[in-house]
């Protein structure tokens, strides 16, 4: 009676956490919204063209429509629709027709069309059609903002071990200083659902599932196709502990084989596109009217786009004009390097060894190290050969105790942050490769004000912002720092970006 009664708590109060992080995403969506409407009712915009929308090309709607009912709320709707939005609601109500349109991959687009013809159809002779993709947008994007967020909950509880930790995390990042492209009719929303969604699958050893979710991320943003390196970790350990531990190396040629496997599928719907664009405009065309990139070996429509149309490229960035740009990105990348320095320096063991210096204990927590088999086989009461390990591990931390006073501090403390922060822990180290190269494509490569949002769905950076707050090793004053970047940015990006003024 007694187990019963001090088993139940913990259920509730874990329900409240999941549910106060829900009420966060929900109430953080209201804030943007309400912050949107304030700054355009108080100022104008920049640019006032955003209402224009010029016939298709090849109009799926031959015949006059009727004019809407309510003109002026839809023309307010449309007003809303600007910079990459633009080409989002385009797509979805034209297809691609534009050579630069290619650069925005089809999942929103797709999104917007099916809730569009189903789910507000009737409201189309109310406001308008172009009213309705943009309503729709906007429903997308924050719907899957507030299932991201309760997805990332998930995720964080699992990876850190700490629900008041992982609930610290999940609040900053329903708030995280990129928040107004999550509430805009732009693809963060959808790429952060199905990546931080595909990672809890794959952590839970849902590794089918894992792999639709990440292939789905791949349709949303190009970057998705970075997210295939987590089953490359995970293949390299599982043949590892194939091989070495089960000694079977037809099991780790399987598994090697599987592990390409799925990485090919989260790749294929970013391929898939690029063919798609590549038998648009390159198909059955002379030589004269082809563009330079169809007559490549390898024609990648994509990059020839970002290059092209918008000057990404190694080092392109670099001028002294785009210094305000870089000062605007510096918070976010500071933010990145820090937690990677601080992670390398408190676990150089196990960045370096990719993981396999890691504890028994760690790994075993984690579908990323072992399959759940061979966990089950190391906790078991048979499990020799884990207890030897352990055993090992016990005979020298005696000796270390025994003789070595300094290297028993640092076993101490390298211990302490591995067992109290799951920041620390070792199957943290793929969402740190993952940031690092995330952060350097953003400041060598991309428009470095992009770094911002594309930053802002990497768990890792709320996780180490969350780690600082509480750590006794750190001053308060990170914390109310990080808090106020987040504030000013919300608050910042919500003025201009929504009034047509350059942002990220």
């Amino acid at each position: 009676m007694t187990t019963e009664t001090t088993a139940k708590p913990l259920p509730k109060r874990h329900d409240r956490r999941r549910i106060l992080v829900l009420k966060s995403a929900i109430f953080s969506r209201f804030l943007l919204l309400s912050l949107t409407i304030l700054w355009r009712f108080l100022l104008s915009p920049y640019d006032t063209s955003a209402p224009l929308n010029p016939s298709c090309l090849a109009d799926p709607y031959p015949h006059p429509r009727p004019s809407p009912l309510f003109p002026s709320l839809g023309s307010a709707v449309e007003k809303g629709i600007v910079w990459d939005s633009v080409y989002f609601v385009r797509i979805a109500q034209c297809g691609y027709e534009y050579e630069q349109s290619y650069a925005f991959l089809p999942l929103l687009p797709a999104c917007i069309f099916i809730f569009s013809r189903t789910v507000f159809a009737p409201l189309v002779p109310v406001i308008g059609l172009r009213a309705v993709l943009g309503l729709s947008g906007y429903v997308v994007s924050n719907g899957a903002f507030v299932l991201a967020a309760m997805y990332f909950y998930k995720l964080s509880v699992i990876i850190l071990k700490d629900p008041d930790v992982a609930l610290r995390a999940s609040i900053m990042f329903c708030f995280n200083p990129a928040s107004i492209f999550y509430s805009w009719i732009y693809s963060e929303s959808l790429y952060a659902l199905f990546s931080v969604g595909g990672l809890y699958h794959l952590i839970s050893g849902a590794n089918s599932m894992a792999v639709i979710w990440l292939a789905l991320s791949g349709c949303a943003r190009s970057n998705g196709v970075l997210n295939a390196g987590y089953f490359c970790f995970q293949t390299m350990h599982h043949a590892y502990d194939a091989i070495f531990l089960k000694k079977r190396k037809f099991l780790a040629l399987w598994i090697l084989i599987a592990g390409a496997l799925r990485c090919i599928c989260i790749f294929a719907p970013f391929i898939a596109f690029q063919a798609y664009g590549y038998y648009n405009i390159c198909h059955g065309r002379s030589l004269d009217e082809l563009s330079h990139w169809c007559k490549a070996r390898i024609p990648l429509l994509y990059n020839y786009i970002q290059s092209h149309y918008w000057g990404v490229g190694f080092l392109r960035y670099f001028q002294v004009k785009q210094l305000p740009n870089f000062l605007l990105a510096s918070p976010i990348l500071s933010l990145a390097v820090c937690s990677i320095v601080y992670y390398v320096k408190s676990r150089p063991k196990v960045v370096l060894s990719l993981g396999f210096q890691a504890t028994i204990d760690e790994k075993s927590s984690s579908a990323l190290f072992f399959p759940p088999e061979a966990v089950q086989r190391m906790e078991g009461p048979l499990s020799d050969k884990a207890s030897s390990i352990r055993q090992e591990n016990h005979n020298l931390r005696k000796r270390k105790r025994v003789g070595q006073e300094k290297d028993l501090a640092e076993h101490r403390a390298d211990h302490e942050l591995s067992g109290k922060s799951g920041f620390l822990s070792a199957f943290v180290l793929p969402f740190m490769v993952h940031l690092g190269i995330m952060a350097a494509t953003a400041f060598f490569v991309m428009h470095v004000q992009v770094a911002t949002r594309f930053l802002s769905a990497s768990p890792s950076l709320y996780w180490f912002a969350s780690y600082v707050m509480v750590s006794p090793n750190t001053s308060k004053k990170w914390g109310y720092m990080i808090w106020a970047y987040s504030a000013a940015y919300i608050l910042l990006g919500s003025l201009l970006f929504s009034n047509f003024y350059p942002f990220t």
